[in-house]
């Protein structure tokens, strides 16, 4: 066999070894379920970071490898408690922006069958501090480019199907900091919502509900009904207090009540799809 030939077979069997391993890691990233994203993300080796280009919690943009899959996660640190921190809003009492509150709207997510529209956010400590993890998501722009860019979603009812179910895990948390920033918008117009570092306030009653709470999904309503409070307990065990836990229950108890009183005066429906 002539020396340039085998040259040629030798390169063509190492380009198709080396594209059947970048099928294999895509085919093997796009097929994982949340349990095995969630242990990826607890053991997989960090190979290179940088600085999240938004946000101003220190986020790092991290990449993990376990030897055949190759994917990002962004790390949020900040656990920042104050007795007092002024805001644009105005003043807020003990105020509190943690990475353990995504770890808990993950949590409260699953057991309200919202899972799908959050990231899987796990606990980690990278270089000697611990914070949240979460897996990089696949999305195109947030909410405030599709503002500025006046773009629509091609399918307006699946685009509020959506939105009414991020309002009302929105009321659920209480997060006093959402913003446009916060939901993305992945491949098909499907939607993301991220960050809730000031979530899980003491309030326990509903921000505008007539306004925010409009229609529901009946799956979930009938997840909220059932969500109980000690298996809530246990599963944010370590990532929300006591009182935190009530409010979220008593925000439950408001959001179930308002969509009964809205499904008896307009009918189920024109409520719940």
């Amino acid at each position: 066999m002539n020396l340039p030939y085998l040259r040629w077979r030798l390169i063509l069997v190492a380009v198709v070894c080396l594209t059947c391993g970048l099928f294999t890691v895509a085919a093997d990233e796009s097929t994982l379920t949340k349990e095995q994203i969630k242990q990826f993300l607890l053991t997989a080796k960090v190979v290179d970071s940088r600085d999240a280009k938004k946000g101003i919690t220190h986020t790092m943009r991290l990449t993990l490898s376990d030897g055949t899959v190759t994917h990002d996660a962004s790390f949020q640190p900040i656990d920042e408690h104050k007795a007092t921190k002024e805001l644009a809003m105005g003043t807020e009492l003990n105020f509190v922006d943690s990475y353990k509150y995504n770890i808990a709207a993950y949590a409260l997510a699953e057991l309200v069958g919202v899972d799908d529209m959050l990231p899987v956010y796990v606990e980690r400590k990278w270089k000697g501090t611990t914070g949240s993890l979460s897996w990089w998501l696949p999305v195109k722009m947030d909410e405030l480019e599709r503002h500025k860019l006046k773009l629509t979603a091609p399918d307006a009812d699946a685009w509020n199907n959506q939105m009414y179910k991020i309002r009302v895990f929105d009321q659920l948390v209480d997060d006093t900091d959402v913003n446009l920033t916060n939901v993305l918008i992945g491949e098909d117009w499907k939607l993301w919502r991220i960050d809730f570092g000031r979530a899980f306030r003491l309030k326990k009653d509903l921000k505008d509900p007539s306004k925010e709470l409009v229609r529901c999904d009946r799956q979930l309503l009938e997840k909220l009904k059932a969500l109980d409070a000690n298996v809530l307990t246990e599963k944010t065990n370590h990532y929300l207090t006591k009182d935190e836990v009530k409010a979220v229950m008593a925000r439950r108890d408001k959001i179930v009540a308002h969509f009964q009183k809205l499904i008896a005066e307009k009918g189920e429906n024109e409520v719940l799809y």
